[in-house]
């Protein structure tokens, strides 16, 4: 957690764009929620063409729709934060106008999550979660988080 599911349409990203679109939303993620890298997860949804639908309309071919499930407890400045710079960054990379790239983050009480075998922690707690864990799978996602 947070799980971020980035949908578009089938071939619409390369490779590298989509590294690209990871390292944002991770680093955006861990920099303005205050939350580790290991717990940052990004997903790719691919839609076949002619599947995705707005107003009745096809949508535009460069649309991305952002679905972000993050632990309640951000604040709403927080959250505003993580939009628009999603919203600004990702554009970008993906060579679309701003109008393209939809983001919606929905607030999940970490006690309805489960990973790694354990309850989340309340935001802000992670290091005493972290270190309750078996020591194999600290030292993997302590030496995940820091990765870049």
């Amino acid at each position: 957690m947070p799980t971020y599911v980035c949908t578009t349409t089938a071939g619409r990203l390369n490779k590298e764009q989509r590294a690209q679109v990871v390292s944002l939303i991770t680093a955006i993620h861990a920099e303005e929620a205050l939350a580790p890298r290991y717990l940052v997860q990004v997903l790719f949804q691919e839609l076949n063409d002619g599947c995705h639908f707005i107003a009745g309309e096809l949508a535009p071919p460069g649309q991305m729709w952002i679905r972000g499930d993050i632990r309640s407890g951000r604040t709403a400045a927080q959250k505003h934060k993580i939009l628009m710079r999603l919203l600004q960054s990702v554009s970008k990379v993906i060579n679309v106008a701003e109008e393209e790239v939809w983001v919606y983050l929905s607030d999940i009480p970490a006690s309805n999550i489960a990973e790694f075998g354990k309850v989340l922690p309340e935001p802000g707690e992670e290091e005493a979660w972290v270190n309750a864990l078996p020591q194999p799978l600290r030292d993997r996602l302590i030496a995940l988080g820091k990765a870049r």
